[in-house]
């Protein structure tokens, strides 16, 4: 029983250790979201679906993503909201190939 004692006491000192850890990578989680705000500049403008709704190519985290996304209007300026799918380089080559049978489908 001593030994299960040694254990927690072990435990304690490696929970507030891991709790000291977890205070020091919260900040760089928030740096990261900062670090993609600078980068919506940079996005490759292709198409006005609608009003709303537009089409970009962008670059994120040394990837290249088709972002099909909805925007809104704060202060004078669009803004990309929450609704939207960013599709993968993969992901978007795979839908290119699959235009044709979308369109069958859509004229159905």
């Amino acid at each position: 029983m001593s030994g299960t004692t040694g254990k927690g006491k072990k435990r304690d000192e490696h929970d507030t250790t891991s709790d000291g850890d977890a205070e020091t990578h919260a900040p760089p989680k928030k740096s990261i979201k900062k670090d993609s705000d600078k980068d919506s500049p940079g996005d490759i403008f292709v198409a006005e679906l609608s009003k709303n709704r537009k089409v970009s190519v962008r670059i994120w985290q040394g990837k290249v993503w088709v972002d099909i996304r909805e925007f809104y209007d704060k202060d004078g300026k669009q803004c990309p909201g929450k609704k939207g799918i960013s599709l993968s380089k993969d992901q978007w080559i795979v839908l290119r190939d699959h235009i044709s049978e979308i369109d069958k489908a859509v004229q159905d």
